[in-house]
């Protein structure tokens, strides 16, 4: 059972989606809901459906259809990474029978033969940072494999990762596991949060979602307090906030070097690098309540309010002064997504607004007409975006060499696809069908054709 204020509900797992049964106060924001989501599968992007329809972090739960009960679909999208994209150079796709298939750079992952017999069978999630990827097995065990220096190899912590994992979380060098009785375990580059030593007994129990920056990480604890560990300049070191930071948080995003957490009465703390995000000063009155979701980019936050209006801060260059856009941002976003140096919001009409560094595709409009309607996710590699409209079809922007440019498979995107993944310069789609398309930097995924027969059919996550 997930507990979040006075709203409680139960996650069971069905047919592939999980189902959201329970109580709730109508006066409610559906935020609250995807809060309690982001609690059940901390790091997962979702859409909440009532029905058919679709159910925005600002609907008012008092707006919900009660002939329909009480019952909300939560349909789980891709993993997401801090800063939006993956920082990998690779791909790992999970097939319907829990095996994986690998390609990309093969000292980034790229190539799993290593452990092949143990990703057979049985794989639900897998998790990858820069160099290396970890995946969760339905027993709850930990199969590593890639950069060794970087998490690649976990025979450190091995005992400890033998069973009852349910989440893996990476940043740039390591990866920090929770089990099922809360504790965590981590491994990979100790100056990157490899090493938890220091935080130790403060992770034996309670921990209920894990976040990295580029070099730190974050935990939440089940009492609503934070512990952070790994490299004090990407938000290791969070002494400076510790009051704030005792209870009340619900959901934590990281940039390269800075972290944000919203509390429960919606209100934004903020530490790290200033000129990454951990400096909110500039904004204070704005983040002081009614906030409900918040992306980051490289340098940048961008926090989404229970009214629809985004407020942003960081580097300016990248995304930190959104003034350009302001009248666009002022209501109705739903979802922000950011890669590098750039964002992308989504409003509830299906319409797509960016700002940020031009050439990382915060200038969106050579597409712009293709963006006025329709779009139902969006995703980004480190400098460019794609974006899924309601009739499966994707558009793309930003730099060619990292994806923003599709036309060698525009064919296989004018229709059926379900889902984006993007890694440092590379996407793949899945297809309705279960089939794979990529584009973008060949040494990073965007080739596949070394292992195209396994990606016909049948596959259901790509990370």
């Amino acid at each position: 059972m997930a507990t979040l204020s006075v709203i409680s509900f139960e996650l069971v797992e069905l047919s592939g989606h999980v189902v959201a049964k329970g109580t709730w106060s109508a006066a409610l924001r559906a935020n609250c809901l995807y809060q309690c989501a982001h609690l059940a599968k901390p790091g997962r992007r979702c859409r909440l459906l009532q029905g058919s329809r679709e159910i925005t972090p600002i609907t008012p739960l008092a707006a919900l259809d009660l002939s329909l009960g009480t019952c909300i679909q939560v349909v789980w999208l891709s993993s997401s990474i801090a800063v939006g994209h993956s920082q990998g150079h690779a791909f790992v796709a999970i097939k319907e029978d829990g095996r994986v298939v690998t390609w990309g750079d093969a000292g980034c992952g790229g190539d799993s033969s290593a452990v092949a017999p143990l990703l057979t069978e049985g794989v639900v999630q897998v998790c990858g940072n820069a160099k290396a990827f970890a995946a969760i097995k339905g027993d709850g065990s930990v199969v590593t494999w890639g950069n060794a220096c970087v998490g690649g190899d976990s025979s450190a912590v091995a005992p400890l990762l033998t069973e009852g994992v349910v989440q893996v979380c990476g940043n740039a060098n390591a990866f920090a596991a929770i089990k099922a009785d809360g504790s965590v375990v981590t491994w990979g580059d100790a100056g990157s949060g490899g090493d938890s030593s220091a935080v130790a007994p403060l992770l034996t129990e309670g921990v209920v979602q894990v976040c990295g920056s580029f070099q730190a990480f974050t935990a939440i604890k089940a009492d609503g307090s934070v512990v952070t560990w790994g490299s004090a300049r990407c938000g290791g070191d969070s002494s400076a906030v510790a009051p704030l930071l005792t209870e009340g948080v619900v959901q934590v995003c990281g940039t390269f070097q800075a972290f944000t957490a919203i509390k429960a009465d919606g209100s934004v703390v903020t530490w790290g690098n200033a000129s990454s995000g951990g400096d909110s000063s500039s904004v204070a009155p704005l983040l002081s309540g009614g906030i409900v979701q918040v992306s980051g980019n490289a340098s940048v936050f961008a926090a989404i309010k229970d009214d629809g209006s985004v407020v942003t801060w960081g580097d300016a260059g990248y995304g930190g002064d959104s003034s350009a856009v302001a009248p666009l941002l002022s209501e109705g976003v739903v979802q922000v997504c950011g890669n590098a140096n750039a964002f992308a919001a989504i409003k509830a009409d299906g319409s797509v607004v960016t700002w940020g560094n031009a050439s990382f595709g915060g200038d969106s409009s050579a597409v712009a007409p293709l963006l006025t309607e329709g779009v139902v996710q969006v995703c980004g590699t480190v400098r460019a975006f794609a974006a899924i409209k309601a009739d499966g079809r994707v558009v793309t922007w930003g730099d060619a060499g990292c994806g923003g440019d599709s036309s060698a498979v525009a064919p296989l995107l004018t229709k059926g696809v379900v889902q984006v993944c993007g890694n440092i310069r590379a996407f793949t789609a899945i297809k309705e069908d279960g089939s794979v398309v990529t584009w973008g930097s060949s040494r990073c995924g965007g080739d596949s054709s070394a292992v195209a027969p396994l990606l016909t059919e049948g596959v259901v996550q790509v990370c």
